[in-house]
């Protein structure tokens, strides 16, 4: 069965509720803020023409409102319902290995000066206190209009900021009160002790 990427299991998950054309697919994006999918509108239509191709949706009819152009509409089949409980399911299910810039930079730190990393942290803790209160302004005035349901990827994107935020201070205070010693030597590891470790994984108590 063919991959599909976030673009096309949105469509799919779209399309598992009723039939609809790429129009109203884009504007139900935007309206439940799945912006990881609120790209250019050519890139859901590329998605739709992939499914289309790999047979887990098909067009279901073609209507004229007016004089608008004409507005093809799509339904999941079978097979495409499938795939899209099979590819949430491992979504879901099994962690992936992601790597943010900001997890790269955190693993390089020790090579800025102690007052440059830690005025930096205290840098993005405000921004993300900021973040926060927009995201949470955001879920209160989304939760009168829209089930719970609609609104997981937000509830958890709050909860990832919120834990960053709490982390990056106490970071941030490990450096200003020396709790965290900062020694830039004790980064150059040996790089066969680093092989080890990454093979023996950590130590269990």
């Amino acid at each position: 069965m063919a991959s599909v990427d976030l673009v096309g299991l949105t469509v799919l998950a779209l399309l598992s509720e009723k039939e609809r054309h790429p129009y109203e697919m884009q504007t139900l994006i935007r309206q439940r803020r799945k912006d990881y999918a609120a790209g250019s509108p050519r890139s859901l239509y590329r998605a739709v023409e992939r499914l289309e191709r790999a047979g887990m949706i098909e067009k279901a009819e073609t209507a004229r409102a007016g004089n608008r152009p004409e507005r093809t509409a799509y339904r999941i089949t079978p097979e495409g319902f499938e795939s899209l409980q099979d590819r949430l399911g491992e979504l879901v299910s099994v962690p992936l290995p992601e790597h943010p810039a900001f997890t790269a930079a955190v693993g390089l730190l020790a090579r800025l000066p102690a007052e440059v990393a830690g005025a930096a942290l205290r840098t993005r803790t405000v921004l993300l206190e900021g973040q926060i209160a927009e995201m949470e302004a955001q879920r209160t005035g989304l939760e009168r209009h829209l089930h719970r349901l609609l609104l997981l990827e937000l509830e958890y994107l709050l909860e990832l900021r919120r834990a960053e935020l709490a982390w990056v201070r106490r970071l941030a205070d490990d450096i200003a009160t020396g709790a965290l010693a900062w020694d830039a030597d004790a980064v150059r590891v040996d790089p066969d002790l680093l092989i080890r470790s990454r093979k023996e994984g950590p130590a269990m108590s």
